[in-house]
């Protein structure tokens, strides 16, 4: 099926909800690194997924109230948002599909406020989010 193809700026949208913990997620970009361009912008191809990493995501996890930090990425990405057909370089071209996984890699734990205070003792959650494009012509499959 047809699906507009990802370019550089494209944002990864993540969803707050990391299992039990709740980030305060802020947009990663995409920067592409296939050969061709679509309104001026070079195309995403498979791998550039991996680039898109969001520093200094403040979270908490219940009963752990006092916020932490972490970093957020994406892990996997769905069958949809990898074409079949269309390549750059011999890599699949990205599509803005459905959604894709996600992972929060906590840094600086959480805490409850107890005396003395204890930690988050979980260091990565699983998560998901979606693409947002600006490319509306371009599409693949």
């Amino acid at each position: 099926m047809l699906d507009f193809i990802l370019t550089t700026g494209d944002q990864a949208m993540f969803i707050p909800t990391f299992g039990k913990a709740i980030v305060v997620v802020r947009p990663g970009f995409l920067i592409g690194s296939g050969r061709a361009k679509v309104q001026g912008k070079t195309i995403c191809v498979e791998g550039d997924e991996k680039k898109v990493i969001v520093p200094g995501c403040p979270y908490t996890s219940p009963p752990h109230l006092i916020p932490g930090a972490g970093i957020l990425t994406i892990q996997s990405l769905a069958a949809n948002q990898k074409a079949r057909r269309v390549k750059s370089g011999g890599k699949a071209v990205l599509l803005k599909g459905s959604t894709f996984t996600a992972k929060f890699q906590v840094i600086l734990p959480a805490t409850q406020p107890t005396i003395p205070p204890k930690p988050d003792t979980t260091l990565q959650y699983s998560g998901t989010g979606t693409f947002m494009t600006i490319n509306f012509r371009a599409k693949g499959t």
